[in-house]
């Protein structure tokens, strides 16, 4: 499962399954790809991800499509942002009430 890179691996784990999470780091690029390869190897292999940081893991079962986001900022400091945005996978279906 794609890890966030950590210093102090002791902590005790907790498991997000819901409420509000968001983590920002800042970490080499060597760190990014690698991470961004375990990540692919979940979406290729399965429907559900596990992302794990110093002291939590979040389980995601996903469904499709995902959407990519592409954004690149030229003017003054050029940036480049690549988001990945996953819908909760639905269990089951809608029954049909026609």
């Amino acid at each position: 499962m794609p890890e966030v890179p950590v210093e102090d691996e002791e902590a005790k784990m907790s498991t997000i399954t819901d409420g509000y999470f968001e983590e920002e780091y800042y970490i080499s690029a060597e760190d990014a790809g690698e991470f961004l390869i375990e990540l692919g190897e979940q979406f290729r292999d399965s429907d559900e991800i596990t992302i794990t940081g110093d002291d939590w893991e979040m389980p995601f079962a996903f469904g499709e499509p995902i959407e990519l986001d592409i954004e690149f900022e030229g003017d003054g400091e050029p940036e480049l942002e690549i988001e990945v945005e996953l819908s909760g996978r639905v269990e089951d279906k809608v029954p049909n009430l026609e």
